[in-house]
């Protein structure tokens, strides 16, 4: 009974981050087009904290993976790809546009899922490194949050002379 509880706790998390992936990633369609977009995208057209809700949103992915036990390599993957989306996602335009394409988060859900499909999930989770991959969550939330602060200051800064 204890396993099959567990197992429908699993099958629950995992439908939440499908739906948060899509949610991010898919859930827009486009007319006239087959293409999708999300929320992430969407979000970081904000100035300011637009990333970085998106960023905090993407990291309850990686964090559920870790629950999961995907395997460290797997989970480094994940915030690569978190990282390389909001760092390219900050630049104006440029970045916007990577954000449409790019749907890091479709990403690290499937990395989540061929662990799962496959069996490859590590039994015992490493509590010390979902700590430290939390801190870098963390570290990466705080340095879109200064880089943002940073840019309104200086737009505030060209406004008013």
């Amino acid at each position: 009974m204890h396993s099959l509880e567990k197992m429908a706790s699993r099958d629950q998390a995992l439908q939440r981050v499908r739906a948060v992936g899509q949610l991010l990633d898919n859930a827009i369609a486009i007319p006239g087009t087959n293409y999708r977009v999300g929320l992430d995208p969407l979000l970081g057209l904000l100035p300011g904290g637009g990333d970085m809700v998106g960023i905090v949103v993407s990291a309850y992915i990686v964090l559920e993976a870790a629950r999961f036990g995907v395997p460290k390599s797997t989970l480094i993957r994940m915030v690569l790809n978190i990282l390389l989306d909001s760092s390219v996602g900050a630049i104006p335009v440029v970045g916007d546009l990577f954000d449409f394409a790019w749907k890091s988060n479709s990403r690290n859900v499937a990395l989540l899922e061929s662990h799962v499909t496959n069996g490859t999930l590590q039994r015992k989770v490493d509590r010390r490194f979902i700590f430290v991959l939390a801190i870098v969550l963390l570290l990466i939330v705080l340095s879109f949050a200064a880089l943002a602060t940073l840019v309104v200051g200086l737009v505030w800064k060209l406004i008013m002379g």
